[in-house]
């Protein structure tokens, strides 16, 4: 089992890691819209939702994989209004690759964020 860490996604703000590899895998923790530097980006959903799929992408590039290769996300929206500017953006990032996905509203998340974004990807 290795650990991730990169330094072009925020580091974890509790006792978790970025991503853990294992047998082929890579299962990330979830991405929330802060800058590598660890703060909040300034937007609305749009900015938010383009921030944590930079940060998943920097993790799973990290531990060997990439969006290409993920087979699962979990997407936690605080507002599930924001599920149809949420899935054009997800659509950019995803555009040939059509992962697995459940999407949930959540009543609150780290930081009182918008989106949080998880995923399980094959490494290689």
């Amino acid at each position: 089992m290795d650990k991730i860490q990169t330094d072009y996604a925020p580091q974890a703000i509790g006792p978790y890691s970025q991503a853990i590899r294992l047998d082929g895998y890579v299962f990330t923790s979830g991405q929330i819209p802060l800058n590598p530097e660890g703060e909040l980006v300034k937007g609305g959903i749009e900015e938010q939702t383009r921030q944590v799929l930079t940060n998943l992408k920097a993790v799973l590039e990290s531990a060997g994989s990439g969006l290409d290769r993920v087979v699962k996300t979990t997407v936690f929206l605080k507002d599930m209004g924001d599920f149809q500017t949420v899935n054009g953006i997800y659509a950019e990032f995803f555009d040939q690759s059509r992962p697995a996905r459940s999407c949930v509203e959540v009543s609150r998340l780290p930081k009182d964020v918008r989106i949080e974004i998880e995923a399980v990807a094959v490494v290689g």
